[in-house]
């Protein structure tokens, strides 16, 4: 962040040089319908693979809240032919490793292996049955519902989950993000309603697959179409709902904490909005710049009314939030709260200074290639990429849509989106 304020007058003079070229991406579908993005990465001997299914928590049925999460946590734990146990020594051995998990909007099954043809193969067959063949035992699905029951009941003690939730709840109602899982309605669920949740959502049409790293493309094809062979066919997913806008509330739920934490916004952003990059650009000198940004001055520089202040915007399928938080002494929460809404108002009204924007430009593009240096991030950001159905030169072109951002649009695409009507503000453990 210094650096970033030495650089600020230099960036008012000198032209920011586009020079961050994204990497080549290739797009193609198998003949199963699921869809594939692929950058042929030759650097290291490493494959990654991610499997996105639109499966995420807003999918789940009415009633059958921490289905989607449930399953996730079971899928990769008994394959035909193999328990939890042997899937892990199995992993071991050839050196890979499995991750993924699940948000609103999809779950993912990653896979990283080294790309030698005794390493990979083994490796790609172990996801391919994890795709295609998980078997729920009854013995794991008890001992995961209870893991996830007593991982919700203490989440659910601490102020910061409790804000969270009530946020959600508040922003989105009725609306599937306004929903979450409670250690009650996990409990009601039944090992049969993870069978039928992996049916009905992890298909091949309903499969995004993202294939980073040390292969041909034609090797490349042949990972893809193994991979989803086995999968079921389904109906093209039905989007997701958009959001209703709430009213403005505000609302304070009592808690025992030391420290009282504040949370304001409202449904906001959807992913391939044009304004995205106006509002990022706009968000970096409001809240997401950390020192540097007008939240920190205001709240902490300035009063010392906390030791952080943010904001971020979370697109999402439909309507993500913008939000904007802090935590603070008990009594100081009403000044806190007052400083934080003036600061959004006054950048509602006056958007940032040409300096403010100029220090986003440099740090958003200086650190644009720090986002695609590994097969890791290139794997996040082509995954995002091919899930959401964003424009496959999304990357070449996120400096060009950076740079040409101007103070009129941040201002324009800032009042479409966070009209003060509709702001929702939590506050737990305030006096």
């Amino acid at each position: 962040m210094n650096l970033c304020k030495l650089l600020i007058g230099v960036c008012l003079v000198v032209a920011i040089p586009l020079v961050h070229a994204g990497p080549k991406i290739e797009r193609w579908q198998t003949t199963s319908g699921a869809g594939v993005l692929f950058v042929e990465n030759h650097s290291l001997p490493i494959l990654d693979v991610q499997v996105d299914f639109a499966a995420g928590t807003a999918h789940e049925l009415e009633g059958k809240s921490g289905v989607a999460s449930l399953t996730r946590a079971l899928v990769d734990l008994g394959v035909a032919g193999m328990d939890e146990m042997q899937i892990a020594s199995r992993m071991a051995d050839l050196g890979a490793r499995l991750s993924g998990g699940v948000d609103m909007d999809r779950a993912t099954i990653a896979l990283r292996t080294l790309s030698m043809t005794d390493k990979r193969g083994p490796a790609l067959d172990m996801l391919r049955a994890i795709l295609s063949t998980p078997q729920f035992p009854a013995a794991v699905f008890d001992r995961e519902q209870a893991r996830s029951i007593a991982t919700l009941k203490e989440a659910l003690t601490r102020p910061e989950t409790i804000a969270s939730r009530a946020f959600w709840a508040a922003m989105y109602g009725a609306h599937p993000y306004g929903r979450h899982a409670t250690p009650e309605s996990v409990a009601a669920l039944v090992r049969a309603d993870v069978v039928a949740f992996h049916a009905a959502n992890y298909t091949a049409q309903r499969a995004r697959v993202t294939i980073v790293g040390d292969l041909s493309r034609n090797e490349a094809e042949s990972v893809a179409e193994i991979l989803t062979a086995a999968l079921p066919s389904g109906p093209v997913p039905s989007d997701i709902a958009v959001p209703v806008l709430p009213v403005a509330v505000e609302q304070r739920i009592d808690h025992p904490a030391g420290q009282a934490h504040l949370l304001v916004g409202l449904p906001a952003l959807k992913r391939g909005d044009p304004d995205f990059f106006p509002l990022a650009v706009g968000n970096y000198s409001l809240g997401g710049g950390g020192f540097v940004s007008r939240l920190m001055k205001e709240v902490r520089d300035k009063r010392g009314l906390a030791y952080s202040a943010y904001s971020y915007f979370m697109p999402l399928q439909q309507l993500g939030p913008f939000q904007m938080g802090l935590q603070t002494k008990k009594t100081q929460v009403n000044d806190a709260l007052k400083v934080a809404r003036e600061v959004l108002s006054g950048f509602l009204e006056y958007g940032p200074t040409e300096t403010e924007l100029q220090a986003a430009k440099q740090n958003l593009i200086g650190s644009f290639p720090l986002r695609l240096d590994s097969n890791r991030k290139l794997l996040e950001n082509v995954a995002m990429i091919g899930f959401y159905g964003l424009p496959i030169d999304y990357l070449d072109r996120y400096p060009e849509n950076i740079e040409k951002v101007t103070v009129a649009d941040i201002q324009a695409a800032f009042a479409r989106h966070l009209r003060p009507e509709h702001w929702v503000t939590v506050v737990v453990a305030g006096e």
